[in-house]
């Protein structure tokens, strides 16, 4: 299970890793309501290259924010790989961050379906490449209450920004 301590040390070391390449990243957050921003510029020096971040806990917040189309939200949910994608292409667009990272999950207690369990977590990870935004998408069903299935969420998604800054 992830803790506090290894959000701290992993946020602390992204930072510095963006930093020394001279990247900017940005989050667009549902299920995690601005935790992965707030771990990032807990640090020093993050000003350097945290872009933003938008926390779209409501389906309109992500259609007017991020430009997720509301066709999409109907069609799939929230809880989607075709809605956190376009959550990730609008926080990139949005931003001009070289990074973007994007997270739609069901935390509980509530919420969840057979179809869409609590725990059920979409991440996508949107980076630039010749000026085209290129977006790949994971679906992990995380265990645990409601704070560990989140504090699990904010370490995956800064995880999975780290190897793609590792891949620019």
């Amino acid at each position: 299970m992830a803790d506090l301590e290894s959000i701290a040390t992993l946020s602390e070391a992204l930072v510095g890793e963006l930093l020394a390449a001279g990247k900017t990243v940005s989050t667009a957050e549902s299920c995690t309501g601005g935790w992965i921003a707030k771990s990032l510029t807990d640090n020093s020096g993050s000003s350097g290259c945290f872009a933003y971040g938008i926390v779209s806990y409501s389906d309109g917040a992500k259609a007017s924010l991020l430009g997720v189309n509301p066709a999409t939200l109907t069609e799939h949910g929230a809880v989607s790989e075709a809605v956190v994608k376009e959550m990730a292409a609008g926080a990139l667009n949005l931003s001009g961050a070289d990074i973007a990272a994007a997270v739609s999950g069901i935390a509980g207690p509530d919420g969840g379906s057979e179809e869409k369990p609590v725990g059920a977590v979409w991440f996508a990870w949107a980076t630039r490449n010749k000026g085209k935004p290129e977006i790949d998408a994971e679906k992990r069903l995380l265990k645990g209450e409601r704070e560990s299935i989140r504090a699990q969420t904010v370490v995956i998604a800064l995880q999975g920004i780290r190897e793609r800054l590792r891949e620019l």
